[in-house]
């Protein structure tokens, strides 16, 4: 089989020729068609930001593709399977990889294999981010800030589902189009100076979901409703905030990091993402598409600005 690999942290992806993948009584093995990038896998590569892996290293947690082998001991899955995938246990930028049962979901059929591709990680922490972190309520405003990107654009759509109405912002003319064909309904550029004064116009927010938080988050608490809450998503480096914006709103700021969610809340989240799907308002969004042996051109895309939703890597033609 052929599989994207690395030596070592900081090393070059390359596409190598490995033996054969082969499931355990616990395992399901699955033939790849697409697999996700997203930003952890850029540092688990670079071994950045507290990440390690375990060398050769597979980069790659979401997978969409067929089950081609299960084991023993595993029940509630059938060959032949569309399935996809949120965390392997191998690496998803190969031609095979191997899963616990656990990080296996159904892939509903009106999703193509590249738009499975995009549930794992994405929607996965948009959904944590709102519903279980934030506790988003119908009604609600919700501003995300740097939302043109796969997370950002997945919690658009959640939260227009739950009845929530949405400020979103992005870089460019191209990610504020695709903001509002996504159903924003206040849509700014961050990068204007003005933008803020555009949001405080727009309404109070209730629930922020921040995506660079060491850039933004001391500008969005005097955007913040009383009670208010923001997630922090993402964040490079420290930042300095007034308490007081906190104080006079009894508002709060909270981490979300996916790979915190226990098994109760994985079952809820991925249960929640195949019934929106089959519902129609999960509707992944791909900007690029990157053949295997171009998985390094795939990692450097993820990390530019100015996403338009997200990049995945086409491991079957």
């Amino acid at each position: 089989m052929q599989a994207i690999q690395a030596q070592h942290h900081g090393d070059t992806l390359s596409l190598e020729q490995i033996d054969d993948l082969q499931a355990n009584q616990d395992q399901i093995l699955i033939k790849v068609e697409a697999a996700g990038v997203n930003p952890v896998d850029t540092y688990i590569v670079a071994g950045t930001n507290n990440y390690t892996a375990t060398f050769p290293h597979t980069p790659g947690k979401d997978a969409a593709g067929t089950i081609v082998q299960l084991g023993a001991k595993v029940s509630g899955f059938k060959l032949g399977q569309r399935v996809y995938c949120a965390g392997t246990l191998s690496g998803a930028s190969a031609e095979l990889c191997l899963a616990s049962p656990q990080q296996v979901h159904p892939l509903p059929d009106c999703l193509s294999y590249e738009q499975g591709a995009c549930l794992g990680t994405p929607y996965a922490t948009a959904w944590r981010a709102l519903f279980i972190r934030a506790r988003s309520q119908s009604a609600e405003t919700v501003l995300i800030h740097g939302a043109s990107g796969g997370v950002g654009l997945a919690a658009i759509q959640l939260a227009k589902a739950a009845g929530c109405r949405v400020f979103a912002t992005a870089g460019s003319e191209a990610g504020l189009a695709l903001l509002k064909q996504q159903g924003a309904d206040v849509v700014a550029n961050h990068h204007q100076a003005e933008h803020y004064q555009t949001l405080q116009q727009a309404g109070k927010v209730d629930v922020i979901l921040e995506m660079l938080a060491n850039q933004n988050l001391g500008d969005d608490l005097p955007l913040l409703n009383k009670g208010g809450r923001v997630v922090v998503i993402g964040s490079r480096g420290s930042v300095e905030i007034n308490p007081r914006d906190l104080m006079a709103r009894d508002a709060c700021v909270m981490g979300m990091a996916l790979a915190n969610a226990d098994s109760q809340q994985l079952t809820q989240i991925h249960a929640a993402i195949y019934a929106g799907a089959t519902a129609g308002f999960i509707r992944p969004v791909i900007s690029q598409s990157f053949n295997l042996a171009d998985t390094t051109l795939a990692h450097e895309a993820v990390m530019q600005a100015g996403a338009t939703g997200n990049i995945v890597v086409k491991v079957t033609d």
